[in-house]
């Protein structure tokens, strides 16, 4: 039996994908400040507002606001998250909201004619950002006093709410090193986590357009933290293999693989040589992939097929944690 998940762990697994829980590892420390962020942007937007508007004008803050603090600050390095989707997402809308209102007297029809061409307008150009379409709908259904103001409305309040949280999410964000706001900022300077030469490939640019291209859809992660992931995990893969000192006579290890590539090997004899291409182990498959089958390789490439050291009870095998 491999090491995989008990039974309810693997319901858990299947119900999370199915419902589309996110169950990336978030620090409570990254929860917090999220939540602070958002609360103190939408207060400056309330007092800047109110302290440069007329009191008439102060009330329409533009509710779609708190859905961009949502991702401002809890998704920070998202791409439906910068400025450009922000500043022009909202504004376009904006404008586009205030115009079916205008063209169409029938409120449902106007509302949506507005949030649909929105949605067209942000895709084309490259500034999707779905509070903009709370924005649209907001100039439709917003009452008197916001149809009263006509385009006078993407001024204020789209536009001075969209400045003040650009301003505050640029400030906030810088002061906490892991969330650089926009993104760009978060991956200059970084290094990249370079794995073995023989164990990764080198992904460029035309790599990721022609892959995302392929998807058809927009994914809500930039370009540059799509390569900082795979560096990361290629760096953490190779971490994760054995060094060729920790392979011993008569032990067993597996490739750390699920399903159909799961495996394990035992070595059966061994040829120690101070010259790592003459320094061998002879193996035979205990478990797994190729069952009863056996091989001959360096040590140091055993150990790159190995992940860990497992020992066996029962009918399971179990990890040997180093």
């Amino acid at each position: 039996m491999g090491l995989n998940g008990t039974a309810p762990t693997v319901v858990i697994s299947t119900l999370a994908n199915t419902l589309g829980i996110e169950t990336s590892p978030v620090s409570h420390t990254e929860r917090l400040v999220s939540a602070l962020g958002s609360l103190l942007v939408i207060a400056s937007i309330i007092f800047i507002t109110r302290a440069s508007l007329d009191s008439t004008a102060a009330l329409l803050i533009v509710p779609s606001m708190g859905a961009s603090a949502v991702l401002l600050f809890a998704i920070p390095h998202g791409a439906l998250s910068q400025p450009w989707n922000v500043f022009a997402g909202h504004l376009l809308s904006a404008l586009v909201g205030v115009s079916c209102a205008m063209l169409f007297s029938n409120e449902i029809i106007a509302a949506s004619m507005a949030v649909g061409i929105a949605v067209g307008v942000m895709h084309y150009t490259r500034c999707i950002h779905p509070p903009g379409g709370a924005t649209a709908l907001a100039a439709v259904i917003g009452g008197e006093a916001t149809q009263a103001l006509g385009y006078q409305f993407v001024v204020t309040p789209v536009l001075i709410n969209v400045l003040v949280m650009l301003v505050v999410a640029i400030a906030f964000n810088a002061c906490f090193p892991w969330r650089r706001y926009p993104a760009w900022l978060a991956n200059r300077g970084r290094q990249p986590v370079v794995a073995a030469r023989d164990t990764r490939k080198s992904i460029e640019h035309a790599d990721l357009v022609a892959a995302l291209g392929q998807i058809d859809s927009i994914i809500d992660v930039s370009e540059q933290d799509l390569l900082r992931i795979y560096d990361l995990a290629t760096g953490t893969a190779e971490q994760r293999h054995l060094q060729p000192q920790q392979v011993g006579l008569g032990h067993y290890y597996s490739n750390g693989e699920s399903g159909a590539d799961w495996s394990v090997r035992q070595v059966v004899d061994e040829s120690r040589n101070p010259d790592p291409d003459r320094d061998s182990v002879v193996y035979k498959v205990a478990a797994g992939a190729g069952l009863r089958s056996s091989g001959v390789m360096t040590r140091t490439q055993f150990a790159r097929w190995a992940s860990y050291e497992v020992t066996r009870d029962d009918d399971n095998w179990n990890r040997i944690e180093s």
